[in-house]
């Protein structure tokens, strides 16, 4: 199936797949959007099938990437989606060997990924990638692992940053660190605030607007990291029905 790659020229005209439909007053389209705009000079590369559905792969040179990861030299994998009818067609195999491809003609050491000790929604799927020859080379807490795919057995190991490594903040209350790189977030993060606030409770929105922020956050997922009373609790983004239910547990 043939591949688009999103660039300046196109993108007021693609769709960008996790967000299928620009309605009219949904931010979740367009936030995403100008954030992509905002970070193409920088590298970014949108590559999709062109199809109508979930399977692409995002990616940028690490030296630009939202994550307080310490990788020079690499390109690191955004978001890396296939799934519903596109599974098991080996588009992800496609999309991959094309990042490979990219990476190699930038002269890079390789790829670097945040993903997990198990399969985490919203995190790239680390059986795949482990079959697929990545290999561990560091860990944050509660579960985020540090992948990395070297093309020379000399390169050096990626790693995280200390400021993200605890799976804690000093704050106390709840606190959500975001990005519009994801397009939900822009709807679905004030939308818990509100619903926080209606319960007499308070969410503390922190949004991370550059690179520099979130390349000094306390989270490896900067684009939805949520905690409670310092503790680290997901990195899934919450429905507003989630969001009710973690409130009447929490008490």
């Amino acid at each position: 199936m043939e591949m688009i790659r999103i660039d300046s020229t196109n993108i007021d005209q693609e769709h960008i797949c996790c967000a299928i439909s620009d309605k009219k007053g949904d931010p979740c389209v367009s936030s995403k959007k100008n954030w992509m705009k905002s970070q193409f000079e920088h590298g970014l590369t949108f590559l999709r099938l062109n199809a109508r559905g979930k399977a692409f792969i995002e990616y940028i040179p690490a030296e630009s990437a939202w994550c307080p990861i310490e990788a020079e030299g690499y390109l690191f994998v955004n978001c890396f989606w296939v799934s519903g009818q596109f599974k098991g067609q080996g588009h992800a195999n496609e999309l991959l060997k094309e990042c490979i491809e990219d990476a190699k003609a930038q002269n890079k050491k390789g790829l670097v990924v945040v993903s997990s000790a198990k399969k985490i929604p919203f995190l790239s799927d680390p059986k795949y990638l482990k079959y697929k020859g990545f290999q561990l080379c560091d860990t944050a807490k509660p579960f985020f692992e540090l992948l990395y795919l070297p093309f020379n057995e000399d390169a050096p190991k990626p790693k995280f940053k200390d400021c993200c490594k605890n799976g804690s903040i000093e704050e106390t209350g709840m606190v959500l660190y975001y990005t519009n790189q994801c397009p939900h977030t822009e709807k679905y993060a004030p939308k818990i605030a509100e619903l926080a606030q209606e319960k007499g409770q308070t969410v503390s929105l922190r949004k991370i607007e550059s690179a520099l922020q979130a390349q000094n956050a306390p989270t490896p997922f900067t684009t939805y990291s949520f905690f409670s009373e310092g503790e680290f609790v997901t990195n899934e983004i919450f429905s507003e029905s989630k969001f009710i239910k973690f409130l009447e547990k929490k008490g």
